[in-house]
């Protein structure tokens, strides 16, 4: 009854009157120049909210929005420089954040570098790196589970278990065969990073580092919560990734990840839940699925939004978003704006009705 609640006042916030933008950019065009702030080193550019021709009457309501429901940390870029950059409740730009599911975007990122250096395919069963009998199934049900499941939450677990988050053997039983049912199961995501333990030759968190974390200068750590592996850092250093993913994979010049493996993953990756990605959540989609429900909505996942935006978003609305059509990219991190929410939640739209008033 908690989460039908909640999914409820999701629901009602996502339906509200909205200005949203329907701008797509298409994916062959040049992304227009982008700035990228040096590595190692505290220096990012600035421009002003007037020299951007925004509606600078708009930012007082967007920062007391934003100061009332737990934020602790804001940012905007655009163009790759910082616009708005605000810190709120007792929070500064040292402090660490989690990114909770937001950082499943790391995972997917990390699996398309060891694909395309040829350590391994998506295509390949999940047991070929976790081993027989990662699962209680059966041998022939376990062996149709392929990476590609892991990335697309179509793997066909029992999402009836008591923890989801759970990745004993004993907790991944067969419901459905893989591709064939979308449910946001924890679990199977998670396992994607013992995948790349295995097929790396440094195992997943330093080849994380070597391959993403360093190469853009992110800040930050891996710490394992219960079953969970949840990435900390400063919201500069989330700001650096959506900068990564807002020039489709590059920083700078230096291609980090594949250009097609990139639009696999930041567009419909299967037909069941089309504003999923590999690990990533769409808008402007026809349709939508939401964690912890097995019901299909009609509309686009955040309406007051930009229609071409991808997005990181992760419990306690820890949201990372890149829209293209705006060359810019969006932090918000701290405390839920009012529901403890895995992924999507109503402060998604309610969030993004406040800046589509400042940018519009």
């Amino acid at each position: 009854m908690k989460y039908l609640l909640l999914l409820l006042g999701f629901l009602i916030a996502c339906s509200s009157d909205n200005n949203s933008t329907e701008e797509i950019v298409d994916d062959m065009q040049p992304m227009e120049t982008l700035y990228f702030p040096p590595i190692n080193s505290s220096e990012w550019q600035t421009t002003t909210i007037s020299e951007q021709n925004w509606n600078e009457s708009a930012l007082p309501e967007l920062t007391t929005f934003l100061s009332e429901t737990n934020t602790e940390a804001f940012i905007i870029l655009k163009d790759g420089k910082i616009v708005v950059e605000e810190y709120y409740n007792g929070a500064s730009n040292d402090d660490f954040q989690p990114w909770n599911s937001a950082g499943k975007t790391l995972t997917a990122f990390t699996v398309g570098i060891a694909e395309n250096e040829g350590l391994l395919s998506i295509e390949n069963m999940s047991s070929q790196f976790l081993g027989e009998g990662w699962t209680s199934m059966s041998l022939a049900q376990e062996n149709t589970i392929q990476l590609f499941h892991q990335l697309t939450m179509t793997s066909g677990g029992d999402y009836t278990v008591d923890n989801t988050a759970c990745y004993d053997p004993e907790c991944l039983r067969y419901l459905s065969d893989p591709g064939t049912f979308w449910y946001y199961h924890n679990a199977f995501y998670t396992l994607l990073q013992p995948v790349l333990d295995a097929a790396t030759p440094t195992g997943f968190t330093t080849y994380f580092s070597e391959k993403v974390k360093d190469k853009i200068g992110m800040n930050g750590a891996w710490i394992t919560l219960g079953y969970n592996n949840v990435y900390f850092s400063s919201a500069r250093s989330m700001a650096r990734f959506g900068l990564l993913n807002l020039n489709k994979g590059a920083w700078k010049e230096e291609q980090l990840i594949d250009a097609s493996y990139f639009e696999a993953m930041t567009n419909t990756s299967q037909e069941l839940n089309k504003s999923y990605g590999y690990l990533w959540w769409l808008n402007g989609k026809e349709s939508y699925r939401l964690p912890q429900s097995t019901a299909q909505f009609s509309g686009t996942l955040i309406p007051n939004a930009p229609s071409d935006l991808i997005a990181g978003l992760g419990k306690d609305d820890q949201k990372l978003y890149v829209i293209p059509s705006k060359n810019m990219v969006v932090v918000r991190m701290g405390g839920n704006g009012g529901s403890e929410l895995l992924g999507p939640s109503g402060y998604d739209n309610n969030l993004w009705g406040k800046i589509s008033a400042l940018i519009n």
